[in-house]
Parts: C-alpha cells; sequence; structure tokens
C-alpha cells in the first residue's frame, strides 16, 4: 500500500513540475533582425495605450513616444534606437495579435 502511495506522490509531483515548466517557458518573436519578449510586446501595447499620442513629444528622430517611457521593456529598447522604430513596432504588434501564442506564426519561436 505505501508503495502505490509514493508512486502516486512521484507522479503527482512530475505533473506539477511539467506544468511549472511549461508555463515558464517564453515565447521570442524574431523580427527584421531583432529579438524581443511576446510579453514585452503585450507590455508595449498597454504603454502604448496609457500615452496620450501627440507629435509634440516625439524628437527630431521621430521615434515613437511609447520609446520615452520609462516602464518600456529592456528588449524593445534597441528597436527604438533604429531608424525605423515605429514601423518596427508597429510590425511586433501586428505579430502579436496574429496568433503568435499558438506558434502559428514564423516569427514565434519557444514553443513546446
Amino acid at each position: 500500500m505505501g508503495c502505490k502511495t509514493m508512486s502516486g506522490y512521484l507522479l503527482g509531483t512530475a505533473m506539477v513540475l511539467l506544468l511549472v515548466l511549461q508555463s515558464s517557458q517564453c515565447v521570442d518573436i524574431k523580427y527584421q533582425g531583432f529579438q524581443v519578449k511576446l510579453e514585452s510586446v503585450k507590455e508595449l501595447s498597454a504603454l502604448e495605450e496609457q500615452q496620450v499620442s501627440s507629435l509634440h513629444l516625439q524628437d527630431k528622430n521621430l521615434q515613437p513616444p511609447v520609446c520615452h517611457h520609462p516602464a518600456l521593456p529592456q528588449d524593445l529598447q534597441p528597436i527604438c534606437a533604429s531608424e525605423n522604430a515605429a514601423s518596427l513596432l508597429k510590425g511586433l504588434r501586428t505579430i502579436a495579435t496574429d496568433d503568435c501564442e499558438l506558434c502559428v506564426n514564423v516569427a514565434c519561436t519557444g514553443c513546446l
């Protein structure tokens, strides 16, 4: 009887560990030479919704205003430093909303 209990306990523990490992896997998006996390792109969308879009917030390089937001994820900062930041960020948002989490999009990696 003790063997069955121990076996059940080990099986349960293994299942919990597998679920934790699977949920901790992040999905990466590789786009135009940049690699960012899907969660960062989702965070980008939330930051953009918070900001008031006005032209006077943009600098000489025409960076999107969200590039100056202090909460911008670290992996998106190199994109903001590029000349075509606005179009890159727009492309990433499109990918992220286009079944990326289901790994249908070829730009998304990291799914099991």
